[in-house]
């Protein structure tokens, strides 16, 4: 028996070809809903939120279900089309900043976190529903 050397490594034998009883598999069909590319556009176009905003969503007992996400989320394109970078999307008693550009939602508000509070660094205003 003779010895292979790997990176310096001395291995007993090298593999070839496949593993045993894997040549016979047939291709797994992938629905299209499930496909990368699917997967990928959809966090593309899903809102993230960062550090400082998941602070504020647990700090004020702000819980977002996915309804209000997709809300959100819509609100953020429509601010997208009109070119807007930073935007106050407003949704029911809450705020959010958002970053356009990263979708990023950078802070979150309440109601009461928003009382006598002036908004600044945006440059657009949406109203989700």
């Amino acid at each position: 028996m003779s010895e292979t050397i790997i990176n310096g490594v001395k291995v007993p034998f090298v593999p070839v070809g496949s593993p045993i009883g894997t040549g016979n598999r047939l291709p797994v069909d992938i629905p299209d809903s499930r496909s990368f590319k699917q997967v990928f556009d959809k966090e593309l176009q899903s809102v993230k939120f960062s550090k400082h905003a998941q602070q504020r969503l647990d700090s004020r007992n702000i819980t977002l279900n996915e309804q209000d996400k997709t809300k959100i989320e819509q609100a953020v394109t429509m601010a997208e089309k009109k070119g807007s970078q930073d935007s106050l999307v407003l949704l029911r008693d809450m705020a959010f900043i958002v970053n356009i550009k990263n979708r990023t939602v950078v802070t979150a508000m309440d109601k009461e976190s928003m009382s006598q509070n002036v908004f600044t660094n945006i440059d657009s205003a949406v109203v989700a529903e």
